[in-house]
């Protein structure tokens, strides 16, 4: 087999026996001569757009099997084939209580099925339907069900996401599978070949209904509105020990046990609650971290689209486009994250005393206006300055602070009404408090707001109130080294919505680097994302495998 990477002027895709012809000469200029009729596979395995020139480029590469060989893999292009073992009338099969249905969650069940485990799987939230209902209502009458959100229910955080799974963590797993696996269950087969592969937040739900179907049909249990509300520990030589849990519905209130010696926690970044149990639990079993917090900045489109391709009228094909904006500012990383070109952002709180702002973006990514998390990285040591509190929950404190500050700002210009920007907005709580980005860097507030995807609404706040000089200063700094690596990112039409807290997790919940289990409560398997181990679809996907793989061997 030879790779080749054939490189063409264009974003239209030429016809197999033309890509096959070039994959020769390409070949040829390395010395190796192949003739097309030796060509027995020609399997497509990447594709990626360079717009770092004024010649906009796209690369193809290919995988090249000659004289008789074939892929043997879905990772080279065979076909994939469920690995998942039907348990329906499978007879006293051990059994694995799973916390979280995001991604982690979801895929630790798969891999447990693929064991011969029967995962029971539960999460606070609803299913998705109803999800959808209630995020519809954060929009049009301001009302936040606490337990049905952005962040809880069927899929977790990344079900009403861009969906992303563009990721780094490539030691971690295999990436190959977790894409298979949701092109399995419906995402568009492009994602196995795409540099920066997404699926989009009006993909993703019906994906997520597939995979829970696939554990319900091998035999796993998934239970919605069902929220964990206490962990059952005994001791047992000296340390805790796992022995079940206790749950609440979260519609009827109604208590009732899980018996389990395995538990895999895989709650998410927002479930402040856990961390809160935990701690009362254990105060050791936790550890601060590093995290970010910040805003999110939206531009038009097409201002985006003329800096990335470098003001060439879009006569080829090419997609909205992306950025990835990283700098130091006084030994703290100032960098953009979920960047959503096309998208929209959206009200992501999980309580109603604060707001907090997140970004999406269909599958199309042909909306109007682009954003992205533009956040400073914070230390615990930070957290300790800043807020004279230096436990392990300092940070997730500080992150509630701003949040609940958020919305306390807008009530106090909405009290006032004497900003232009704030005339007809209603009385949506869950409105955010924004400023131009040039008002920003001038520190005034801004006088009118340009339009935005944020439905709530928008309030003129001027976010140096909003923010500590930690994160403010930082943020402007940011921003202007940005505008010389992105020369018109700051401008009058750039609109700063605030505030972005859930990048990540203040808290790590700890975990035995070898078995993954905890070091003080046995039988308890911290996972994913909210456990600090992940930052994104497919990064926890994988932890969730692996950390499934780990309870089965135990359990051998």
């Amino acid at each position: 087999m030879f790779q080749v990477t054939i490189t063409i002027l264009s974003n239209k895709i030429p016809s197999e026996d033309e890509l096959k012809n070039l994959a020769i000469k390409e070949l040829s200029k390395k010395g190796i001569s192949v003739k097309k009729e030796e060509i027995s596979a020609f399997v497509f395995r990447k594709k990626s757009l360079d717009a770092r020139h004024k010649t906009v480029k796209t690369h193809l590469r290919y995988d090249v099997y000659t004289k008789g060989e074939k892929p043997d893999s879905f990772e080279a292009g065979g076909k994939f084939i469920a690995p998942w073992k039907n348990l329906t009338k499978a007879e006293n099969c051990k059994e694995v209580v799973v916390v979280g249905a995001g991604p982690g969650g979801l895929f630790a069940s798969l891999q447990l099925l693929e064991k011969g485990i029967k995962p029971i799987l539960i999460d606070r939230g609803p299913g998705t339907k109803q999800r959808k209902i209630d995020i519809a209502k954060i929009s049009t009458e301001g009302f936040l069900n606490d337990e049905s959100n952005y962040c809880f229910g069927e899929g977790g955080a990344g079900t009403f996401s861009d969906g992303k799974l563009f990721t780094r963590s490539n030691k971690r797993g295999n990436i190959g599978k977790i894409l298979a696996v949701l092109n399995f269950h419906g995402a568009n087969e492009a994602i196995l070949t795409d540099a920066h592969p997404h699926i989009g937040t009006d993909k993703l739900p019906g994906i997520i209904n597939n995979i829970c179907e696939t554990i319900r049909n091998c035999g796993g249990e998934v239970k919605f509105s069902t929220k964990l509300v206490e962990i059952l520990v005994e001791k047992f030589g000296g340390k805790l020990k796992v022995c079940g849990i206790v749950v609440e519905n979260s519609i009827t209130g109604e208590k009732s046990t899980i018996k389990a010696d395995s538990v895999i926690l895989a709650t998410g970044h927002s479930a402040t609650d856990v961390y809160e149990l935990l701690y009362q639990l254990e105060p050791k079993t936790l550890e601060a971290k590093t995290f970010a917090m910040g805003v999110r900045v939206e531009h038009p489109r097409e201002l985006i689209d003329g800096i990335q391709y470098h003001g060439r009228e879009k006569t080829m094909d090419l997609p909205p486009a992306e950025y990835r904006l990283t700098t130091q500012v006084e030994g703290r990383g100032v960098y953009s994250f979920c960047m959503c070109p096309g998208g929209l952002v959206v009200p992501s709180a999980s309580s109603k005393k604060g707001i907090v702002v997140n970004g999406m973006s269909p599958s199309s990514r042909k909306g109007k206006y682009s954003n992205a998390a533009i956040v400073v990285e914070t230390t615990p040591e930070d957290c300790k300055m800043l807020t004279g509190n230096d436990g392990v929950l300092a940070g997730l404190g500080l992150r509630t602070e701003i949040e609940e500050k958020a919305m306390k700002l807008v009530e106090m210009e909405r009290a006032l009404d004497e900003n232009e920007a704030n005339i007809n907005l209603g009385k949506n709580p869950q409105a955010a408090p924004a400023q131009r980005l040039v008002d920003f860097l001038e520190g005034r507030k801004s006088v009118s707001l340009p339009k935005s995807t944020y439905t709530p609404g928008l309030v003129s706040v001027d976010l140096n109130e909003l923010f500590p000089s930690h994160i403010a200063d930082r943020l402007k700094q940011g921003f202007l080294d940005f505008n010389k690596q992105m020369q018109g990112f700051i401008s009058y039409d750039a609109v700063l919505i605030a505030p972005e807290t859930r990048t990540s997790t203040p808290v790590r919940i700890l975990r035995d680097k070898e078995s993954f289990e905890s070091p003080l409560i046995e039988g308890l398997f911290p996972c994913g994302e909210g456990s600090g181990y992940a930052g994104g679809i497919v990064s926890s996907a994988m932890d969730g495998e692996n950390v499934a793989k780990k309870v089965a061997e135990k359990l051998a």
